[in-house]
């Protein structure tokens, strides 16, 4: 069986972006295949709600290392929630497409940085319940500061 990769595919594979781990992640995932036995882990840092560093270890074939390669280099710097959004058509796309047989590696490459950024949110939460944080959003209701001290009532 042939196998036609495009040169930008074979490219990621031979020399992969952002490959390795990161000491004490903001949030980590390990995906793996059991059809046919890829595993990725994924290792993000994230500062003010955007991934400074992502990081990925790929123990597959060549569709799971350029995938995961091309999907790091495109959320560098994304917002978390851009990066949410960021689906496995598009890294297929960035490699100017994959055999039909390994797409399934872009889509786990896509599931694996969507569980380590749920693994980040999720100790976020977890961290502002132990310290008694409350995350308050405040809203404008359409009416316009007018600098003064509102005057306080008297019981």
């Amino acid at each position: 069986m042939s196998l036609n990769y495009t040169k930008k595919t074979i490219d990621n594979f031979l020399k992969p972006k952002n490959i390795g781990s990161i000491k004490k992640p903001d949030g980590y995932a390990q995906i793996g295949n059991m059809v046919c036995g890829d595993q990725l882990d994924f290792f993000l840092k994230v500062e003010q709600g955007k991934i400074k560093e992502v990081k990925f270890l790929s123990f597959g074939c060549a569709s799971n290392i350029a995938t995961a390669s091309v999907l790091t280099e495109k959320v560098k710097g994304m917002t978390i929630v851009q990066a949410k959004k960021y689906n496995w058509q598009k890294i297929v796309g960035e490699l100017g497409g994959l055999p039909q047989q390994k797409v399934h590696c872009s889509v786990m490459a896509v599931q694996g940085l969507k569980k380590a950024i749920e693994d980040y949110e999720n100790r976020q939460a977890t961290e502002k319940k132990s310290t008694g944080e409350k995350s308050i959003e405040k809203k404008s209701i359409g009416k316009k500061s007018t600098g003064k001290k509102s005057a306080r009532l008297k019981k």
